[in-house]
């Protein structure tokens, strides 16, 4: 999994969890957004002097208001960033026009063979009757780019599209010259962070007051989308080939930092991708979810990563695509060659694969030690294996290779590299095939097989040696997708009946453009492209493939374009089988990959579509209970919400969930016939036959469950099919019992 190089995020939320008595509390002034919703006013100036207003009396006057606000929304919606106590945040919480006041946080980031393995050479980059190839604009939200990267050149690329309205904003080593045909907007937010966590410069850490990209994961994301065709690309060897982007011809804007949603919908983009990490407790606290929902309503796909917890998605609205992630059929093996090869001859002269980013060439064996066996005084053998700093005797590791332990805490390379050993085995603990550090010293991990061979080794010899090998790319060796362990998975959290994560992606071991700086996770070593795995990695490949549906079919909304990913994703693997949780090696369901994997070459030519727009959702969020002035508010327009509400499973989604059943239950779709495609079918009660381009036909499924249904999970799927041209297939998530039995009506 990626490490991070912003650490500072962590600080400020432990200092403020030192508070625990609830008169203090009332005192600590905290940063919080403000938000309320779409608005009618004529200009920014209006909504800046509005929000001014609307603060002054809990702010205690104008002035102290405008001195509170640290930025304003004000473009696609209205709100504003203030730095508040917590009283005056509940005042505004109680004010009738605010939809919702909550803590701004800083997001965790979630941290090429990829689109080979997703066929895209063989989809066409333009449609001829769309004009210009390279009209599609993505926004890229995330920590910025770094513009000279041959990935972001725009050779053969036409001029920018006219109806952009964003700026390229200059600043710390970058200029308007920065940005090109390419990368045609670029803009940072650093208000709100420096408000909550001081000025950047006091993190002693390399930063850019631009939109310069100073920590890699923007650049890497960025050119994942759209990244220009680069040739003889590696990591220092590892994973060579040809770099691109998922539709090399699309538009960049790049946006620094979350509040970008309001000047991404302004400046006219088509898809926005966002690696960013939050934990909503509802549709109307969290910044992605409202963003996502303005953007939505302006015909914009928002895409996003489900999360690297390994636990609940956080991403559970349904105008948000949440990609889950997912692995390739590459490996990276690192050989560790042991010194009696007789030991170990069946298992291939004395060879077994490990699994590491390894540049680094041992040119003889060295003696192997095992770190328990290697304690410094006063330290247990389980502190030692672990290889933390000051737990090894440097006399006992030194000129050796020796095993540690754990997920590489503390950096353990290190602390045997400064004792003196020259090379590391590690032991995961679990994900071994998704691992993708890098090290200071030749470093492999092994598996538990190869660990056994190697204890074997160890305790039979009198002099046990080994030599680890640089690290060999394996191309189709293995069955692939299966689901990182990391990816974070369902049930929905918020909204259960709304399947969640929608599809998977590639995010395991991906290269993608790298900004030098940031040396932290290349142990030291400046590259311009790196690997790097993490839900944020599964994001950009989501957002390539929609940018290029998008290319192809521009009329389309963003629940079509959702649902052509969805209802062609794959669930069986490169072998025909079902596709793994890679953790245990057993069958994944819904939960884990949403529809299944991505598959771009049959999302551009879908068949058929699930389409929902604004009005659908004003009925899905009645059916949450929510309250109808927030909805009202939320949507700009007035509302009366249905009584009884309309069911939440019943909303047009790709996917049919139902998470609190008993006996049985209809469920409500419609199929459209989007443009450009014809469908052909007998007309019977299990049949859909389209006239014409544009026209819906609605069918129901009607579960029926077993008498003794005790609350059990059952996954199924629903597949539409037109000969064998296409197959129109949706997940299906019930929580009843175990038998049950499906019709159409």
């Amino acid at each position: 999994m990626e490490k991070y190089a912003i650490i500072t995020i962590i600080i400020t939320l432990f200092f403020f969890n030192r508070y625990a008595v609830a008169n203090e509390a009332v005192s600590i002034t905290k940063l919080y957004i403000v938000y309320m919703g779409e608005h009618s006013y004529p200009d920014s100036n209006w909504v800046i002097s509005s929000n001014h207003e609307l603060l002054a009396p809990v702010a205690g006057s104008f002035g102290q208001a405008k001195e509170a606000i640290t930025y304003h929304y004000h473009k696609s919606f209205r709100g504003f960033l203030a730095k508040l106590t917590t009283d005056k945040a509940q005042k505004l919480r109680e004010t009738e026009s605010v939809i919702s006041v909550f803590e701004s946080k800083t997001n965790q980031l979630h941290t090429t063979h990829s689109w080979d393995f997703l066929g895209v050479d063989n989809v066409p980059q333009n449609n001829a009757n769309v004009g210009s190839k390279s009209d599609v604009i993505v926004g890229v939200i995330d920590t910025g780019v770094l513009p000279e990267s041959e990935s972001f050149n725009d050779n053969g690329l036409g001029p920018v599209p006219k109806r952009f309205k964003g700026v390229c904003v200059a600043g710390d080593q970058f200029t308007v010259n920065n940005c090109n045909r390419k990368i045609i907007g670029a803009r940072i937010y650093s208000k709100g962070y420096e408000a909550v966590h001081g000025p950047l410069e006091s993190f002693n850490a390399t930063f850019f007051r631009s939109p310069r990209d100073s920590d890699g994961h923007g650049t890497h994301t960025a050119s994942t989308v759209s990244g220009s065709v680069v040739n003889n690309v590696s990591l220092f060897g590892m994973a060579s080939g040809t770099a691109r982007g998922g539709m090399p011809n699309a538009r960049l804007a790049i946006y620094k930092r979350v509040a970008a949603f309001d000047d991404a919908i302004s400046d006219g983009v088509d898809i926005i991708s966002i690696s960013i990490g939050s934990s909503p407790e509802g549709f109307f606290d969290d910044p992605i979810s409202i963003g996502s929902f303005h953007a939505f309503k302006k015909g914009i796909l928002v895409s996003t990563s489900a999360g690297n917890s390994g636990f609940a998605t956080t991403k559970c609205a349904p105008w948000l695509l949440t990609v889950a992630a997912s692995s390739i059929d590459r490996e990276f093996n690192s050989n560790v060659q042991l010194g009696n090869s007789k030991i170990l001859k069946v298992r291939d002269n004395a060879k077994f694969q490990g699994s590491s980013l390894n540049p680094l060439k041992m040119d003889k064996f060295h003696r192997v030690i095992f770190a328990r066996d290697a304690s410094a005084a006063g330290v247990t053998a389980g502190e030692a294996s672990l290889c933390f700093n000051g737990t090894l005797d440097h006399k006992l590791i030194k000129w050796k290779i020796v095993v540690c332990s754990g997920f590489g805490i503390d950096n353990p390379d290190v602390v045997v590299r400064e004792g003196g050993g020259v090379g590391m085995i590690l032991i995961p603990l679990f994900g071994l095939n998704e691992y993708s550090s890098q090290y200071v010293i030749p470093t492999t991990a092994l598996g538990t097989n190869e660990l056994q061979a190697l204890q074997n080794y160890v305790t039979r010899s009198k002099n046990p040696t080994a030599k680890i090998s640089p690290t060999k790319t394996i191309l189709k060796a293995t069955r692939a997708p299966k689901m990182a362990f990391f990816s974070s998975i369902g049930p929905n959290t918020i909204t259960p009946d709304i399947i969640k994560p929608d599809i998977t992606a590639p995010d395991v071991r991906i290269l993608a453009a790298w900004s030098p700086v940031n040396i932290e996770l290349t142990a030291g070593r400046s590259v311009d492209y790196n690997i790097i795995s993490g839900t944020s990695m599964a994001c950009p490949h989501a957002s390539g493939i929609a940018a290029m549906i998008k290319s192809h079919h521009p009329s389309w909304s963003p629940s079509a374009i959702k649902s052509a990913i969805m209802t062609t994703a794959n669930a069986m693997d490169n072998a025909k089988r079902a596709i793994l949780e890679d953790s245990s090696d057993s069958p994944a369901s819904p939960f884990n990959y949403g529809s299944g994997h991505v598959n771009p070459i049959a999302a551009l030519d879908p068949g058929l579509v699930y389409d929902f727009g604004s009005n659908d959702l004003i009925e899905f969020l009645c059916s949450t209970r929510a309250y109808a002035t927030q909805i009202q508010m939320l949507t700009g327009t007035k509302i009366t919400c249905k009584s009884p509400p309309v069911p939440m499973y019943d909303l047009n989604y790709p996917s049919i969930g139902v998470a609190n059943m008993n006996g049985s239950v209809t469920v409500v779709r419609t199929l459209d016939s989007p443009a450009g495609v014809k469908v052909k079918a007998t007309v019977k009660p299990k049949q859909l036959k389209f006239k014409e381009a544009g026209e819906n036909m609605k069918f129901g499924v009607t579960f029926v469950a077993d008498k003794t249904s005790h609350g059990s999970l059952v996954f199924g799927s629903l597949t539409w099919s037109s000969g064998n041209k296409y197959k129109v297939r949706i997940p299906i998530g019930l929580n009843l019992a175990s038998a049950i039995q499906v019709r159409g009506k």
